[in-house]
């Protein structure tokens, strides 16, 4: 009999709306990420330029990956409903960022961290054979950058005093969303729409799980800013160092000064004090993954 009640009552919690669970599925996990240091910090305005130009890389791979998948499924009927290109896609997006913050060879300048990789590399996975769960990876990254991404935005635009007019900001900027709370209520709709079974709603929430799972956890996060206060790392002192973009900054040096604002806007883009490690910086930077999951979560 309990047998029973526990699959009646699972049967009920999976009647809901596929958004509602969603919601509820990766509540803790977003509890969590919302309290970690990093974005207690973030919320602050305690980010760096270097931080956050290696986020808009690895974020630059991920969207790359989600849409080649939503293009290869946009006619399948497991995600067509939910297929906004114009809406929502973020690519194009990044690559206009991209530039901003690294120049005309942006392509060969960043990098793609290991655990960025894993999550493209299962992004690609999704897509190519198990294309109905695809759809917990767009709803997480897209509603959650349409909703608390205008947050973060503000936030980094006033801590790394990018320009007003919106440079190095594209990412955050949904030109084809003229009010993003009905369009997220289109979106909800549509995604609840879609026709599954049990067992596949199921795997979806899961899936959305694995989404958050896909950048370190908030334990990862708390141990290192830990190591970052005290100054460490593996036991060993970090010494802060400047990092300098060398390709347009040593150039200027080699042939002279170039003129006041663009020597100044090279040097602003392309120049930041680092006082941690490589690994450090990349967990941290990575964090801000799933800040704009959990607070866009949290605002949808």
């Amino acid at each position: 009999r309990n047998m029973e009640t526990s699959q009646t009552h699972s049967s009920e919690s999976m009647s809901k709306d596929l958004s509602e669970l969603m919601k509820e599925a990766t509540k803790e996990v977003h509890e969590q990420a919302e309290n970690t240091p990093f974005m207690k910090n973030f919320q602050k305005g305690q980010v760096s330029l270097h931080e956050f130009k290696l986020v808009t890389a690895s974020l630059y791979f991920i969207y790359s990956a989600l849409e080649e998948e939503i293009e290869r499924n946009k006619n399948n009927p497991v995600y067509a409903p939910v297929y906004f290109p114009a809406e929502l896609h973020r690519k194009a997006a990044l690559e206009e960022d991209l530039e901003y913050f690294y120049g005309s060879n942006w392509r060969e300048e960043i990098p793609c961290p290991e655990a960025t990789q894993k999550y493209v590399e299962r992004l690609h996975y999704v897509g190519k054979n198990h294309p109905e769960l695809l759809v917990a990876h767009a709803y997480t990254r897209y509603l959650g950058d349409l909703s608390g991404g205008q947050v973060l935005k503000k936030i980094a635009q006033k801590a790394l005093q990018l320009p007003s007019t919106g440079e190095g900001l594209a990412f955050f900027t949904f030109d084809g969303v003229s009010n993003a709370t009905k369009f997220k209520q289109l979106y909800r709709s549509r995604m609840n729409a879609l026709e599954m079974d049990l067992a596949t709603k199921k795997r979806v929430l899961e899936e959305a799980k694995k989404a958050f799972h896909n950048v370190p956890s908030p334990q990862v996060f708390e141990a290192l800013q830990e190591l970052v206060s005290k100054g460490q790392e593996n036991g060993h002192p970090v010494q802060p160092k400047a990092e300098l973009r060398t390709r347009n900054v040593n150039r200027s040096y080699e042939h002279g000064p170039a003129p006041g604002r663009e020597s100044e806007r090279t040097n602003r883009r392309h120049t930041d004090i680092v006082p941690t490690t490589p690994l450090v910086r990349w967990i941290l930077a990575l964090g801000f993954l799933a800040t704009t999951v959990a607070v866009g979560l949290f605002a949808m």
